[in-house]
């Protein structure tokens, strides 16, 4: 299908968009003003060094002027946005009409993708979940919350549940935090646990969080039995609950339908 082509190519223009985002936001200079530059000799970048995941092939992954190693992380980022708005697509397209509900469902799941993307990168490089990604991404789900609500697509009862959800998940989370003053958990992923459960809503945030956790206990066995890790080394979080959340957005109720079976 040729919209698929088209969605694929928009979607790697805002993963390079977000790794923009990302670089600049982690050195504290405004990702709307200013051209792009390598890291490395911070050279000014010309339009076909700014090709989406092309240019990184077509330079060998190497700064066109420096000739220093071009991070994985940008043809990856890239990637996975176009491989994410094409999956939204599939889940949610297609698009009935324009200004159709779900013509901003899909726009949602979008910047959602986006937001998380964003938040999983930073957070696996630098360690801390940016107040300039998670804030405008939890605003933007209340909004959705409450537009859903009043399309019809739940009832009061569901959006009391979404909300309880991201209340009860960063309460929790919020404990884990106090007791053990930040050491267990920092405050960001309180923070994104009230934008899982917004997304997730109930029984679906049980899902997202149960694989977290199981995801970062995995990860972090292997690493220190790799040596990566030692065992009082930080491992950053927040990219286990976001695998947790696509996860549980995706497949929630087939594994609460196939956990369920098993009990019977």
């Amino acid at each position: 299908m040729i919209e698929l082509f088209f969605i694929f190519i928009f979607g790697l223009i805002i993963g390079s968009f977000l790794n923009c985002v990302i670089w600049r936001l982690y050195k504290e200079e405004s990702f709307l003003l200013g051209k792009s530059y390598c890291p490395h000799c911070r050279h000014d970048l010309n339009v076909l060094d700014l090709i989406p995941l092309l240019s990184f092939l077509f330079l060998k992954g190497k700064c066109r002027y420096c000739g220093k190693r071009i991070s994985i992380q940008y043809p990856l980022v890239e990637l996975a946005t176009a491989l994410l708005f094409v999956f939204v697509y599939f889940q949610f397209g297609p698009v009935t009409g324009l200004f159709s509900f779900n013509f901003f469902q899909v726009i949602f799941w979008w910047l959602m993708a986006s937001f998380l993307i964003a938040i999983f990168v930073f957070d696996s490089r630098y360690y801390i979940i940016p107040d300039e990604i998670i804030y405008p991404a939890i605003v933007v789900s209340m909004l959705w919350v409450l537009y859903s609500f009043s399309f019809g697509v739940f009832d009061k009862g569901e959006a009391i549940h979404i909300l309880l959800s991201s209340l009860g998940a960063s309460l929790f989370f919020f404990l884990i935090w106090f007791f053990s003053k930040g050491i267990a958990m920092g405050f960001g992923d309180v923070k994104l646990a009230v934008l899982m459960g917004l997304l997730l809503g109930w029984p679906n945030i049980i899902v997202g969080l149960f694989l977290g956790f199981l995801f970062g206990a995995i990860i972090g066995i292997v690493m220190v039995l790799l040596k990566k890790k030692g065992l009082k080394s930080e491992i950053p979080f927040g990219p286990f609950l976001l695998i947790g959340t696509f996860v549980a957005l995706f497949w929630g109720e087939k594994i609460i339908d196939w956990y369920l079976s098993l009990s019977n």
